[in-house]
Protein backbone atom coordinates (compact mmCIF):
# COMPACT_ATOMS: atom_id res chain seq x y z
CA UNK A 1 0.00 0.00 0.00
CA UNK A 2 1.53 3.32 -0.88
CA UNK A 3 2.19 6.15 1.28
CA UNK A 4 1.01 9.73 0.68
CA UNK A 5 4.27 11.79 -0.47
CA UNK A 6 5.30 13.59 2.87
CA UNK A 7 3.37 11.56 5.19
CA UNK A 8 5.34 11.24 8.86
CA UNK A 9 5.62 7.60 9.69
CA UNK A 10 7.23 6.91 13.11
CA UNK A 11 10.05 4.88 13.70
CA UNK A 12 10.75 1.45 15.23
CA UNK A 13 12.30 2.09 18.58
CA UNK A 14 15.55 0.71 19.43
CA UNK A 15 16.48 -0.14 16.36
CA UNK A 16 19.71 1.55 14.37
CA UNK A 17 18.50 4.83 12.80
CA UNK A 18 20.42 7.15 10.40
CA UNK A 19 18.94 10.88 9.88
CA UNK A 20 18.70 12.87 6.57
CA UNK A 21 16.15 14.69 4.54
CA UNK A 22 13.14 13.80 1.82
CA UNK A 23 14.02 13.90 -1.70
CA UNK A 24 12.44 17.35 -1.70
CA UNK A 25 14.52 18.31 1.47
CA UNK A 26 11.81 19.89 3.74
CA UNK A 27 11.78 17.45 6.74
CA UNK A 28 13.79 15.18 8.29
CA UNK A 29 13.90 11.82 8.57
CA UNK A 30 14.74 8.58 10.37
CA UNK A 31 15.39 5.35 8.58
CA UNK A 32 15.52 2.34 10.60
CA UNK A 33 18.49 -0.02 9.37
CA UNK A 34 17.38 -3.80 9.29
CA UNK A 35 20.09 -6.47 10.57
CA UNK A 36 19.86 -10.60 11.60
CA UNK A 37 16.99 -11.33 12.52
CA UNK A 38 14.61 -8.38 11.26
CA UNK A 39 15.49 -9.28 8.01
CA UNK A 40 15.16 -13.08 8.28
CA UNK A 41 11.57 -12.16 9.70
CA UNK A 42 11.35 -9.50 6.90
CA UNK A 43 11.96 -12.28 3.85
CA UNK A 44 9.22 -14.98 5.62
CA UNK A 45 6.61 -11.62 6.17
CA UNK A 46 7.26 -10.51 2.27
CA UNK A 47 7.27 -14.01 0.95
CA UNK A 48 3.88 -14.79 2.22
CA UNK A 49 2.49 -11.52 1.09
CA UNK A 50 3.32 -12.45 -2.43
CA UNK A 51 1.87 -16.04 -1.56
CA UNK A 52 -1.39 -14.62 -1.21
CA UNK A 53 -0.99 -13.06 -4.58
CA UNK A 54 -0.17 -16.30 -6.09
CA UNK A 55 -3.06 -17.93 -4.59
CA UNK A 56 -5.57 -15.50 -5.58
CA UNK A 57 -4.57 -15.35 -9.26
CA UNK A 58 -6.62 -18.61 -10.57
CA UNK A 59 -10.01 -16.89 -8.96
CA UNK A 60 -9.33 -13.50 -11.03
CA UNK A 61 -11.78 -14.12 -13.87
CA UNK A 62 -14.71 -11.90 -14.95
CA UNK A 63 -17.82 -12.00 -13.09
CA UNK A 64 -16.06 -12.51 -9.74
CA UNK A 65 -16.83 -9.44 -7.59
CA UNK A 66 -13.70 -7.54 -5.82
CA UNK A 67 -15.43 -7.95 -2.00
CA UNK A 68 -15.53 -12.21 -2.93
CA UNK A 69 -11.58 -11.64 -3.85
CA UNK A 70 -11.19 -9.76 -0.56
CA UNK A 71 -13.11 -12.64 1.29
CA UNK A 72 -10.63 -15.47 -0.05
CA UNK A 73 -7.75 -13.51 0.79
CA UNK A 74 -8.83 -13.09 4.24
CA UNK A 75 -9.39 -16.18 4.66
CA UNK A 76 -6.31 -17.77 3.08
CA UNK A 77 -4.10 -15.02 4.84
CA UNK A 78 -5.97 -15.76 8.97
CA UNK A 79 -6.52 -19.02 8.41
CA UNK A 80 -3.38 -21.21 6.14
CA UNK A 81 -0.98 -18.66 6.27
CA UNK A 82 -1.54 -17.45 10.39
CA UNK A 83 -0.72 -13.77 8.89
CA UNK A 84 -2.71 -10.17 10.23
CA UNK A 85 -3.86 -8.09 6.63
CA UNK A 86 -2.10 -5.32 7.34
CA UNK A 87 -4.89 -2.98 5.53
CA UNK A 88 -7.62 -4.00 7.52
CA UNK A 89 -9.07 -1.18 10.13
CA UNK A 90 -5.60 0.90 8.95
CA UNK A 91 -6.20 4.29 10.12
CA UNK A 92 -2.60 6.94 9.49
CA UNK A 93 -3.19 9.72 11.87
CA UNK A 94 -6.68 9.25 12.77
CA UNK A 95 -8.21 9.26 9.70
CA UNK A 96 -11.20 6.99 8.44
CA UNK A 97 -10.53 3.59 9.06
CA UNK A 98 -9.75 1.31 5.54
CA UNK A 99 -12.06 -1.40 5.66
CA UNK A 100 -11.19 -4.41 4.17
CA UNK A 101 -8.22 -6.71 3.79
CA UNK A 102 -6.44 -5.72 0.24
CA UNK A 103 -6.70 -2.92 -2.35
CA UNK A 104 -8.16 -4.01 -5.89
CA UNK A 105 -7.88 -0.99 -8.03
CA UNK A 106 -9.60 -1.46 -11.58
CA UNK A 107 -9.32 0.43 -14.61
CA UNK A 108 -8.60 4.22 -13.80
CA UNK A 109 -8.34 3.53 -9.80
CA UNK A 110 -4.67 4.47 -9.15
CA UNK A 111 -4.33 2.99 -5.53
CA UNK A 112 -6.45 1.98 -2.38
CA UNK A 113 -9.58 0.75 -4.24
CA UNK A 114 -11.51 -0.62 -1.84
CA UNK A 115 -13.37 -4.15 -2.83
CA UNK A 116 -17.23 -4.41 -2.59
CA UNK A 117 -19.62 -5.14 -4.90
CA UNK A 118 -18.14 -4.08 -8.13
CA UNK A 119 -18.07 -6.91 -10.72
CA UNK A 120 -15.39 -7.41 -12.83
CA UNK A 121 -15.71 -7.23 -16.63
CA UNK A 122 -13.91 -8.83 -19.94
CA UNK A 123 -11.35 -6.17 -20.31
CA UNK A 124 -10.91 -5.02 -16.82
CA UNK A 125 -7.08 -4.41 -15.69
CA UNK A 126 -7.07 -4.30 -12.00
CA UNK A 127 -4.14 -3.96 -9.44
CA UNK A 128 -4.31 -6.09 -6.06
CA UNK A 129 -2.35 -4.90 -3.24
CA UNK A 130 -1.56 -7.17 -0.87
CA UNK A 131 0.50 -6.17 2.75
CA UNK A 132 0.65 -9.14 5.52
CA UNK A 133 1.61 -8.68 9.05
CA UNK A 134 3.65 -11.86 10.14
CA UNK A 135 4.94 -12.16 13.73
CA UNK A 136 5.38 -8.08 14.03
CA UNK A 137 6.84 -7.51 10.33
CA UNK A 138 5.09 -6.55 7.32
CA UNK A 139 5.54 -7.57 3.13
CA UNK A 140 3.97 -5.49 1.24
CA UNK A 141 3.39 -5.95 -2.53
CA UNK A 142 1.44 -6.12 -5.44
CA UNK A 143 0.64 -7.16 -9.55
CA UNK A 144 -1.69 -6.34 -12.00
CA UNK A 145 -4.20 -8.14 -13.58
CA UNK A 146 -5.27 -8.52 -17.16
CA UNK A 147 -8.72 -9.54 -16.73
CA UNK A 148 -10.31 -11.81 -19.30
CA UNK A 149 -9.40 -12.18 -23.02
CA UNK A 150 -10.13 -8.51 -24.44
CA UNK A 151 -7.93 -6.83 -22.91
CA UNK A 152 -7.10 -3.48 -25.24
CA UNK A 153 -3.60 -3.72 -26.48
CA UNK A 154 -2.98 -0.06 -24.96
CA UNK A 155 -4.06 -1.36 -21.73
CA UNK A 156 -1.31 -4.23 -21.58
CA UNK A 157 0.93 -1.84 -22.67
CA UNK A 158 0.48 0.47 -19.54
CA UNK A 159 0.85 -2.24 -17.46
CA UNK A 160 3.82 -3.58 -19.07
CA UNK A 161 5.62 -0.33 -19.09
CA UNK A 162 4.77 0.07 -15.61
CA UNK A 163 6.09 -3.28 -14.41
CA UNK A 164 9.57 -2.24 -16.62
CA UNK A 165 9.43 1.37 -14.80
CA UNK A 166 9.29 -0.87 -11.10
CA UNK A 167 12.43 -2.92 -12.29
CA UNK A 168 14.26 -0.31 -14.08
CA UNK A 169 14.14 1.22 -10.13
CA UNK A 170 14.83 -2.22 -8.85
CA UNK A 171 17.94 -2.78 -10.84
CA UNK A 172 19.95 0.04 -9.95
CA UNK A 173 19.67 -0.16 -6.15
CA UNK A 174 22.65 -0.64 -4.40
CA UNK A 175 24.42 1.05 -1.78
CA UNK A 176 25.86 4.52 -2.59
CA UNK A 177 22.79 5.87 -4.83
CA UNK A 178 20.64 7.84 -3.71
CA UNK A 179 16.84 8.04 -3.95
CA UNK A 180 16.82 10.69 -6.79
CA UNK A 181 18.46 8.04 -9.12
CA UNK A 182 15.75 5.77 -8.38
CA UNK A 183 12.73 8.03 -8.96
CA UNK A 184 15.07 9.36 -12.49
CA UNK A 185 15.46 6.46 -14.15
CA UNK A 186 11.47 5.29 -13.46
CA UNK A 187 10.23 8.77 -15.00
CA UNK A 188 11.94 8.67 -17.49
CA UNK A 189 11.08 5.39 -18.61
CA UNK A 190 7.56 6.43 -18.38
CA UNK A 191 8.07 9.81 -20.04
CA UNK A 192 9.95 8.50 -23.55
CA UNK A 193 6.61 5.40 -23.36
CA UNK A 194 4.18 8.87 -23.12
CA UNK A 195 3.02 8.25 -19.71
CA UNK A 196 2.80 10.20 -16.38
CA UNK A 197 4.08 9.53 -13.13
CA UNK A 198 1.49 10.03 -10.16
CA UNK A 199 3.83 12.60 -8.01
CA UNK A 200 1.37 12.41 -4.60
CA UNK A 201 2.06 8.67 -3.94
CA UNK A 202 5.44 7.03 -3.13
CA UNK A 203 6.91 3.63 -1.99
CA UNK A 204 8.27 3.84 1.64
CA UNK A 205 10.67 2.32 4.20
CA UNK A 206 8.45 -1.15 5.61
CA UNK A 207 9.38 -3.58 8.85
CA UNK A 208 7.62 -3.47 11.95
CA UNK A 209 5.99 -0.30 10.54
CA UNK A 210 3.63 -0.18 7.71
CA UNK A 211 5.21 2.87 6.46
CA UNK A 212 8.21 3.69 7.43
CA UNK A 213 11.05 6.28 6.17
CA UNK A 214 12.45 6.84 3.45
CA UNK A 215 10.06 8.07 0.72
CA UNK A 216 10.76 6.24 -2.63
CA UNK A 217 9.37 9.00 -5.05
CA UNK A 218 9.08 7.43 -8.94
CA UNK A 219 10.06 10.93 -9.97
CA UNK A 220 13.25 12.89 -9.33
CA UNK A 221 17.09 13.89 -10.23
CA UNK A 222 20.39 11.97 -10.20
CA UNK A 223 22.33 12.30 -7.15
CA UNK A 224 19.81 14.06 -4.95
CA UNK A 225 18.10 12.59 -1.74
CA UNK A 226 18.97 10.38 0.97
CA UNK A 227 22.54 7.60 0.50
CA UNK A 228 21.02 4.25 -0.11
CA UNK A 229 23.06 2.49 2.44
CA UNK A 230 23.09 -1.17 3.57
CA UNK A 231 20.24 -2.38 5.60
CA UNK A 232 16.89 -0.56 4.02
CA UNK A 233 14.39 -2.04 3.09
CA UNK A 234 12.00 0.38 0.59
CA UNK A 235 9.14 -0.55 -1.64
CA UNK A 236 9.60 0.44 -5.05
CA UNK A 237 6.05 1.16 -6.55
CA UNK A 238 5.47 3.27 -9.49
CA UNK A 239 1.87 4.46 -10.44
CA UNK A 240 1.26 5.41 -14.06
CA UNK A 241 -1.47 6.89 -15.95
CA UNK A 242 -2.29 7.02 -19.44
CA UNK A 243 -3.42 10.29 -19.55
CA UNK A 244 -2.66 13.15 -17.03
CA UNK A 245 -0.87 12.47 -13.45
CA UNK A 246 -3.61 14.73 -11.69
CA UNK A 247 -5.74 12.38 -9.42
CA UNK A 248 -8.94 12.82 -7.15
CA UNK A 249 -9.98 11.04 -3.74
CA UNK A 250 -13.34 9.52 -3.64
CA UNK A 251 -16.07 10.11 -0.72
CA UNK A 252 -14.79 7.54 0.62
CA UNK A 253 -11.75 9.02 1.71
CA UNK A 254 -9.13 5.84 0.51
CA UNK A 255 -10.21 5.17 -3.19
CA UNK A 256 -7.61 7.24 -5.35
CA UNK A 257 -8.60 7.51 -9.37
CA UNK A 258 -7.18 9.79 -12.68
CA UNK A 259 -8.89 13.17 -12.68
CA UNK A 260 -9.42 12.27 -16.11
CA UNK A 261 -10.49 8.82 -15.67
CA UNK A 262 -7.78 7.08 -17.87
CA UNK A 263 -6.56 4.46 -17.37
CA UNK A 264 -3.42 3.79 -14.69
CA UNK A 265 -1.64 0.89 -13.44
CA UNK A 266 0.90 -0.33 -10.64
CA UNK A 267 3.81 -2.58 -9.55
CA UNK A 268 5.02 -2.77 -6.21
CA UNK A 269 7.87 -4.77 -4.74
CA UNK A 270 9.94 -4.61 -1.34
CA UNK A 271 13.44 -4.08 -1.65
CA UNK A 272 16.32 -4.89 0.64
CA UNK A 273 20.05 -3.25 0.40
CA UNK A 274 22.55 -5.54 0.55
CA UNK A 275 26.70 -4.93 0.87
CA UNK A 276 26.94 -4.76 -2.96
CA UNK A 277 23.83 -4.79 -4.32
CA UNK A 278 19.94 -5.55 -3.67
CA UNK A 279 17.58 -8.70 -2.72
CA UNK A 280 13.72 -8.60 -3.84
CA UNK A 281 11.85 -9.62 -1.07
CA UNK A 282 8.33 -10.47 -2.38
CA UNK A 283 8.98 -13.18 -4.72
CA UNK A 284 7.20 -16.71 -4.20
CA UNK A 285 6.71 -19.31 -7.06
CA UNK A 286 4.40 -17.40 -9.28
CA UNK A 287 6.24 -14.32 -9.06
CA UNK A 288 6.45 -12.81 -12.56
CA UNK A 289 9.97 -12.97 -13.67
CA UNK A 290 11.81 -10.12 -14.61
CA UNK A 291 11.30 -8.60 -17.64
CA UNK A 292 14.05 -8.47 -20.32
CA UNK A 293 14.62 -4.74 -21.39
Amino acid sequence: MSCWKGERRPTAAGRDTIHGLTQNKFSAMSIVIKQGDDIAKMRVACRLASEVLDYITPFVQPGVTTGELDRLCHEYMTQVQGTIPAPLNYAPDGGTPYPKSICTSVNQVICHGIPGDRVLKNGDVMNIDITVIKDGWHGDTSRMFLIGNKVTPQAKRLSDITYECMWKGIDIVRPGIHLGDIGHVIQRHAENAGYTIVQEFCGHGVGEKFHEDPQVLHYGQPGTGVEILPGMIFTIEPMLNAGKRHIRIKPDGWTVETKDRSLSAQWEHTILVTEDGHEVLTVSAGTPPRPVF
